[in-house]
């Protein structure tokens, strides 16, 4: 009955994208949405393939968590390790989970030991905007974005002065709380948020003891709770028509119960920090300098003893200039200067500890007729592996005011990170870049009745760095890392949103063939923990202060190794909402997710919350 309730949900989705794909409405609509991420500036086109996620859309869905509200995005897979707060991968057009770029206010985030950013910790309730944009960009950012890039912007105001707050409790004795307040004046503007998140969670891992044992290793029947505290500031000032600047602080501190053989609790914590400079001394300049650091500070422990600790640090410096603007005889070219340090602090001892990247990018930017163009080309000289030169090319044709059809290439690279090259007994230093080419069709229209696009994609990856058992020598007794495999990537992207009557409905699709291209017997075997086939349906309307909604998300099977011998079945789930505005600053929300309690599994061996449900009671007023 499962297997047949995902395929016909994939069904539902296809049969409601792909006939807009037959359809243009003539009227007068821009096909262009801006998307700062796609071009590193706010006035730039938006040739690629995006999904933007409003703060609007977070209240209508009432997502738990990050990995819920990423969850049925085109082209986006998601892993979790156990439950709320465990370690989650976010796999982009099915690359490696190390191959999404993720910011947070425009700062470069996540461990530079494992790669990956800790998107268990980032509270729902502080972010404004999601933006995610697919395909190659490390022409515009340098390493990490083989995959796409992901970017999250924190709260900002909406009026002079705008309080919120909310509670929520729901199964597993949860509990969330978030307070805050923002305001704008003629000048000048601020928001602070803090929230907090507890849970006795689920027993993550259902694997059993070595030898033999799968997933963690160990038996550890108990429930794995986590717990969450953060705080958010952000502010601005404009100085005069010249001049503004503005700066933005994130931290998160998460405690977080697991089951595994070395360790089995950890308190963390990620600190991002940033801030701006704008300086326009033209109409049609703007120079922008800004400054950042990100943090991922973790320490564990095992039945109470201390077992490790991975601090990890880094500062980043830019500088762009904006010349030029759309439509303008010269189009807009963007020229900057990218400087980056990572350093590793902890209880584990590195071979280098610390390297340096520094990068010069342009870009141009032009529409002329019913043209549009973005070329873009960046250099990266790193400490560690030497240089690295990448590049985009992205060109669209509007057949008519509301069709348009677009096509690109690009490369990328993905640095390695300190556990691939330095970890004891396992790093390799003389390790390359993992590069990417990737090719790019797609049509997208903007008729009256709503919004619908197609990609269709080849990523063909080399270099990726993998365990060798058969690296010798004296840093490698057992074996360790190395540039030794290659993918291929095809896939297709549907995704289309529409209104009938009162309903409004939105669906996406996507196939992949994320198959192991390397010459050796995993030849052909698909990636893991990818699933070829994922969709997802939203239905939601408003009955006055009454708003229900449900999302519909299927997922394919996929192999939790290399070999494709452990499959994880595919699975269906199913949410349901409703919220209603009792007065005009207050508003009750009840979700419940998962309602028909299905068995299944992202990582082999960790479990995933059944049937569960979330009550909350929020405090907005209008601005």
């Amino acid at each position: 009955m499962s297997f047949r309730f995902h395929r016909l949900a994939l069904a539902i989705a296809v049969a409601f994208v792909v006939p807009a794909v037959a359809v243009a409405d003539e009227a007068s609509t821009d096909l262009d949405q801006v998307v700062v991420t796609a071009s590193r500036t706010d006035q730039g086109l938006t040739l690629a393939a995006s999904t933007v996620i409003d703060r609007a859309e977070i209240e209508q869905r009432q997502p738990r968590s990050l990995a819920d509200l990423l969850r049925g995005t085109p082209g986006v897979s998601i892993a979790n390790n156990g439950g709320p707060g465990k370690a989650t991968s976010v796999f982009m057009r099915g690359t490696e989970a190390d191959h999404v770029l993720v910011l947070v206010d425009g700062v470069r985030v996540g461990s530079v030991t494992s790669g990956t950013a800790a998107f268990q910790d980032i509270p729902v309730d502080q972010i404004e905007r999601i933006e995610i944009v697919r395909g190659p960009y490390s022409s515009l950012y340098g390493s990490d974005a083989l995959g796409g890039v992901i970017q999250i912007f924190t709260r900002h105001p909406q009026g002079s002065f705008v309080p919120q707050a909310s509670i929520g409790v729901g199964s597993d004795n949860t509990l969330r709380g978030a307070v805050g307040f923002a305001g704008r004046g003629a000048n000048g503007w601020y928001a602070v948020e803090a929230n907090h998140d507890q849970t006795d969670g689920i027993n993550a891992c259902r694997g059993r003891p070595s030898p033999g044992g799968g997933g963690c290793f160990t038996y550890e029947p108990d429930r794995d709770g986590y717990r969450n505290n953060a705080l958010s500031l952000k502010g601005g000032w404009r100085f005069d028509e010249q001049w503004d600047a503005d700066a933005n602080a994130t931290r998160n501190e998460g405690r977080n119960h697991y089951d595994g053989t070395s360790s089995n609790f950890a308190a963390s914590a990620t600190q991002v920090l940033g801030s701006r400079v704008r300086y326009k001394p033209a109409q049609d300049v703007l120079l922008t300098a800004s400054l950042g650091r990100s943090e991922d500070l973790s320490t564990d422990e095992k039945d109470s003893v201390y077992a490790d600790t991975f601090n990890t640090h880094r500062d980043l410096a830019s500088i762009q200039a904006d010349l030029g603007r759309i439509g303008g005889a010269m189009g807009l070219t963007t020229v900057g200067f990218d400087w980056q340090r990572d350093r590793v602090v902890g209880s584990t001892d590195y071979l280098v500890d610390a390297r340096r990247n520094h990068a010069l990018f342009a870009q141009w930017q032009q529409e002329f007729g019913a043209n549009s163009i973005q070329a873009s080309l960046r250099r990266d000289e790193n400490s560690q592996f030497g240089g690295k030169t990448t590049g985009s090319l992205q060109y669209g044709y509007a057949l008519t005011n509301t069709l348009q059809v677009t096509g690109s290439y690009g490369t990328a690279f993905k640095a390695p990170t300190f556990n691939d090259l330095y970890y004891p007994d396992y790093g390799n230093p003389d390790l390359r870049p993992e590069t990417s080419r990737n090719v790019e069709l797609g049509l997208r229209g903007t008729p009256g009745w709503g919004h619908w696009s197609i990609n269709a994609f080849q990523n063909r990856i080399d270099h990726l760095i993998v365990f060798d058992a058969s690296l010798t020598g004296p840093l490698f007794p057992f074996g360790g890392a190395n540039n030794v495999d290659r993918s291929r990537i095809r896939g297709v992207e549907l995704a289309g949103d529409t209104t009938l009557g009162d309903w409004r409905l939105a669906g996406n699709a996507t196939w992949l063939q994320p198959e192991d291209d390397s010459d050796d017997a995993n030849h052909g075997n698909l990636l893991p923990r990818r699933a070829r086939r994922t969709a997802r349906v939203d239905v939601d309307r408003s009955f006055g202060a009454l708003s229900v909604g449900a999302s519909v998300f299927t997922s394919g099977y996929r192999y939790d190794d290399t070999s494709n011998l452990h499959r994880l079945g595919g699975y269906t789930l199913t949410d349901l909402r409703l919220a209603y505005a009792f007065a005009t600053a207050w508003k009750v929300e009840l979700s419940a997710n998962n309602v028909f309690d299905r068995h299944y599994e992202t990582a082999r061996y960790f479990n995933q919350p059944g049937r569960n449900w979330l009550l909350t009671l929020r405090y907005q007023p209008r601005s």
